[in-house]
């Protein structure tokens, strides 16, 4: 795949991505002075809603690969009516070593990881070779810019949504060194507030990256989440929340998150899933990523479409079990339209793609077309 040309660059630093992306068709797009309507993308009109905001279709890019307003602009021009900006920090935060993205090769015929399975441990092969359908290693750490450089960043990306369009701010808490429980509850707060204050309609909170120690998730916390959630809702009122989950195997574990969180009335979606986590290794069956700590790295892409439709279908069947109001976000695998409709069907309210969408810039007229 020697000619394709993701929007972000692979083969770039993230620090380099930040500063000169995007590439390809998202370049291409911003170039174009009159805005999301000279794309073709807001030709009908808004069908639907995300979060109560109101949408042309209910498709978009979830966080990670859009970096800055630059990126989020491209993909609105790239008719992409969701834009995820990528999750802050109340403070600034590094970025793993480079290499971050690999291509991710799991053994089964249709390229696809399985939650719990002996090979996330024994070992997945990680290389440069990029061949579709895509899986990649997302290990970056979640860096982010001081809020002095993100705030204003973001609200030019919320300023640049074309009509039915929407920017999704997502932000998560930081846990340092000494930090008490309390303390970190009251960092999400306050990285919730500084989100608001730039003029966010929503937002979403990340509680599926590792930032609770080694490969512990906060999101396998459902108690914790809970209460956090409680904090986020002091600060910012009536703008709705959601929380982004990784794969939660156990049926219990996820109606409790569901319980305490929407059933406490502080959450009104979730975004599912972020990846699968997995040991790396190169073909010699070393490590593949390097640095202290990056034995095992996040997969997503084609690899975790079937755990992502899994936890999607879980979560409807909680949400009428309980007879619960709350939206489902699909997320993981998506490269086609019928990855897009495949969610849908499983209960999905809106969908968003980031591997696939970086592989194919046309994704989302692709699906409009479909339709």
């Amino acid at each position: 795949m020697s000619d394709f040309e993701p929007f972000y660059d692979v083969s770039r630093s993230y620090e380099d991505n930040y500063e000169q992306g995007p590439f390809g068709a998202f370049a291409e797009a911003l170039k174009d002075g009159n805005g999301a309507d000279a794309a073709g993308t807001t030709s009908e009109g808004a069908l639907a809603t995300f979060l109560g905001q109101p949408v042309n279709l209910p498709f978009g890019i979830p966080a990670g690969p859009l970096l800055n307003s630059r990126f989020t602009t491209a993909a609105f021009r790239m008719g992409f009516d969701l834009a995820t900006y990528k999750t802050v920090r109340s403070r600034a935060w590094g970025c793993n070593p480079f290499p971050n993205v690999l291509a991710v090769h799991p053994k089964s015929a249709d390229g696809s990881l399985t939650p719990g399975s002996a090979e996330l441990d024994e070992g997945v092969l990680a290389d440069t070779n990029y061949e579709t359908p895509i899986s990649i290693s997302n290990s970056f750490g979640v860096p982010s810019q001081s809020p002095d450089a993100w705030q204003p960043d973001m609200r030019a990306a919320i300023e640049a949504a074309g009509p039915g369009q929407v920017l999704v701010p997502s932000f998560q808490g930081s846990r340092v060194e000494g930090m008490s429980e309390e303390e970190y509850i009251a960092d999400h707060a306050t990285t919730a507030r500084l989100v608001k204050e730039t003029g966010a309609k929503l937002m979403v909170m990340n509680t599926s990256c590792p930032n609770e120690g080694h490969n512990r998730l906060l999101c396998h916390n459902p108690l914790l989440v809970g209460r956090i959630t409680e904090a986020v809702k002091q600060e910012i009122g009536d703008i709705p929340l959601m929380v982004k989950l990784a794969y939660i195997p156990s049926d219990d574990a996820l109606e409790l998150m569901v319980r305490s969180t929407v059933g406490h009335g502080t959450v009104q979606g979730f975004s599912t899933i972020n990846t699968i986590s997995a040991k790396l290794v190169d073909a010699n069956g070393n490590q593949a990523l390097p640095g202290a700590g990056r034995d095992r790295s996040g997969v997503c892409g084609n690899a975790i479409r079937g755990a992502g439709l899994d936890m999607v279908a879980r979560l409807a069947a909680i949400r009428e079990k309980l007879g619960l109001d709350f939206k489902i976000n699909g997320v993981g695998g998506v490269a086609s339209p019928a990855d897009y409709q495949a969610y849908r069907n499983a209960g999905a309210d809106s969908v968003m793609s980031a591997t696939g969408a970086m592989w194919d810039a046309e994704l989302a007229h692709k699906i409009k077309a479909s339709r």
